[in-house]
């Protein structure tokens, strides 16, 4: 019984941004061209639904896992992160909307919610008020497709979204506190764009204390003026991973993450040291349950390489791509890693806070 429910934990953190309904379901790939026409309305970021998470709304994000004995300290956080959140649009459409998600569709945002908000957005709110927009996300098929325009298309949609949300935060919410910026996958591809637009050089770099950049390869000269932070307490930089089964490598692996660069949640560096379960400040799992000493890490050729997660019954597991779990995995380490380059920060004389 034991081994049945360690496992259950385990398959959970895999498929954390799966298919709610189905959690086995293969991801769906659509066979049309992307279509402007067929492209859901833009959304207003003034009505407050249009958020998945935000400090004026309960939501998913306020959660704490069970058995952590960690509080939500959102109202007491004097930065904030915007947070731009993976794929969760994977399955058939089932309206007109095919390339892009329709904001207003119930199924998508429960998923949404329930999954990256719940197990990734809400390492922030130790020490960060978070916001997260909801955003017409490209369909999975955008990172399947053979036609790169299909691709470009639908991703352009997307970043309008989240650059739109990002311009209201600033606008109507931000005062001048500091900023992190975190994401995770298809998020983390516009967090890229966003940076360079609005931070990377330009006068809100000044507030700017550090980026989450997780699950897509990023390569170590990707902006211009932001450099790979390669201490746990530098600011001003960003971090990268992408997580991997130990002795394996990824078919698409010359497709991005032979140029990437891959920093060691566990040990906040790029050298190639092995850190042990021991570092594992704990990761989250089943039920949005805290488990101690979840995972070990090292990094080899731009990736990071875990052995199987270390829970009774992980002799049954055969995940070799831990995407989803580039979070759960490492989650306490990343929360007490934000609250550390935020004090730095605020410690700092470069920074005068305009409250």
């Amino acid at each position: 019984m034991n081994i049945k429910i360690n496992i259950s934990v385990l398959f959970l953190i895999c498929i954390c941004c799966a298919e709610s309904k189905v959690i086995a379901q293969t991801p769906h790939k659509l066979t049309t061209d992307f279509s402007e026409s067929s492209t859901p309305k833009a959304p207003d970021y003034e009505a407050i639904e249009n958020w998945a998470a935000h400090p004026n709304k309960v939501d998913k994000a306020d959660s704490v896992p069970l058995k952590s004995g960690l509080k939500d300290l959102q109202s007491e956080a004097k930065t904030d992160v915007f947070f731009i959140h993976p794929t969760t649009y994977t399955y058939e459409p089932t309206n007109q909307f095919k390339w892009n998600g329709d904001i207003n569709d119930k199924e998508l945002n429960e998923k949404t919610d329930n999954s990256t908000i719940l197990n990734q957005a809400s390492v922030f709110n130790g020490s960060c008020r978070v916001f997260a927009p909801r955003y017409r996300q490209a369909h999975y098929s955008a990172f399947t497709t053979e036609k790169p325009e299909n691709k470009k298309q639908s991703l352009d949609i997307a970043y309008e979204d989240v650059k739109s949300a990002f311009e209201f935060y600033l606008k109507n919410h931000n005062d001048g506190r500091p900023i992190v910026i975190a994401s995770h996958s298809q998020g983390t591809i516009h967090a890229g764009r966003l940076i360079k637009e609005f931070i990377d050089g330009k006068p809100l770099q000044k507030q700017f204390v550090e980026a989450y950049l997780i699950g897509i390869s990023t390569p170590p000269d990707y902006f211009e003026t932001i450099k790979v932070s390669e201490t746990a307490e530098h600011t001003g930089g960003f971090v990268t991973w992408n997580t991997f089964l130990k002795d394996f490598t990824p078919p698409y692996y010359n497709d991005g993450l032979a140029k990437a660069i891959c920093v060691n949640p566990l040990t906040w560096n790029t050298n190639d040291t092995y850190a042990p379960k021991a570092l594992n400040k704990g990761g989250v799992g089943l039920k949005f349950t805290f488990v101690k000493q979840l995972a070990d890490a090292q990094i080899h050729d731009n990736m990071l390489w875990i052995n199987k997660p270390y829970v009774r019954g992980r002799i049954f597991l055969k995940t070799k791509i831990w995407h989803i779990a580039d979070i759960n995995l490492f989650w306490m380490n990343i929360r007490e890693n934000v609250a550390l380059r935020i004090d730095t920060f605020l410690a700092s004389n470069t920074f005068e806070n305009n409250e």
